[in-house]
């Protein structure tokens, strides 16, 4: 399996983050949620997606990295939501 993230993140309409990947040679669509990303990060004062985004880039991708490897993409996308965060 083939997998490489090439951004760049945008933000959705719905404060949703999108950060394009390539699989097996086909385009993937990873969305972040914006509950996961005020939840990741729930003393920042941040409300600007891109920037939670960019201060959580290497574990919210290494989390969509898991989810793609477990098999869970629908339509071309995979999603990260709240539940899906491993909070230490």
């Amino acid at each position: 399996m083939s997998l490489q993230f090439i951004g760049p993140a945008q933000v959705l309409e719905d404060g949703d983050v999108v950060y394009p990947a390539i699989l097996n040679g086909k385009s993937l669509q990873c969305t972040f949620s914006y509950e996961a990303l005020q939840d990741l990060d729930p003393d920042s004062v941040e409300g600007d997606s891109l920037k939670l985004f960019a201060n959580h880039q290497l574990k919210l991708l290494s989390i969509a990295e898991k989810k793609i490897l477990g098999g869970h993409i629908v339509d071309g996308a995979v999603h990260l939501f709240s539940h899906d965060l491993i909070l230490d």
